[in-house]
């Protein structure tokens, strides 16, 4: 007997990140959610007020104005004020939640802004830095890479530099650089550049610009 599969639905959550929001985009949010849930029957029973919602909203814009001037005291209160409102936002925004029973039309009617279900493809690393070269015993440099976060492993390359371009590069895979990278067997009196790069989620970075030090 077949079995049928249902594909799983993404919960619509409301798009929140309060913190990074600025005053005016917590004001401008919280009127569109007055305005898009009073006398909205989908959502008849709100846990916050929504006329408490507006009157503390018109407070804040109020005392955003205010603050232009630099008092604390104002300041202080302006951003009181802020956590008020978003405190009945999340309050607001679960209920919404759970009253749209994922249902686009019902839930963008909330005045609230839905959240992506699409993942966000991994960011490339930035490029890490080679800080510093110095010599070691005789045929040996000492490689200094500062790292980047989120790396899984490293490459270091290097190369003689011949009528001033480098040739025959070597790498060396590293599955760290939070050491010095000894770089051996060199030739004393030749110079070397040196490229590093990293890898993460998205691939491998570019590499650095060359760095160049003489072996002795």
């Amino acid at each position: 007997m077949a079995t049928e599969t249902k594909a799983k639905t993404k919960t619509i959550r409301p798009l929140e990140g309060y913190a990074s929001m600025s005053d005016q985009d917590v004001v401008t949010l919280a009127m569109a959610v007055v305005s898009g849930m009073t006398g909205n029957p989908h959502f008849t029973t709100p846990p916050a007020d929504l006329t408490v919602l507006k009157t503390n909203t018109d407070t804040l814009h109020a005392l955003i104005s205010q603050s232009l001037d630099g008092s604390k005291k104002v300041i202080s209160e302006k951003n009181k004020q802020r956590l008020g409102v978003i405190k009945m936002l999340k309050l607001l925004g679960r209920y919404v939640e759970i009253m749209s029973d994922n249902d686009p039309a019902t839930f963008n009617s909330s005045g609230f802004q839905a959240a992506s279900t699409t993942k966000a493809p991994p960011q490339p690393l930035p490029v890490p830095t080679i800080k510093k070269i110095s010599h070691g015993i005789n045929g040996q440099l000492l490689v200094v890479v500062k790292g980047k976060k989120k790396a899984k492993n490293y490459e270091l390359r290097f190369a003689q530099i011949i009528n001033g371009q480098p040739t025959n590069w070597t790498t060396i895979t590293l599955p760290n650089v939070k050491t010095v990278i000894p770089v051996n067997g060199l030739t004393p009196g030749m110079t070397y550049a040196f490229q590093a790069r990293a890898y993460g989620a998205a691939g491998f970075t570019n590499y650095t610009d060359s760095a160049t030090a003489m072996a002795t």
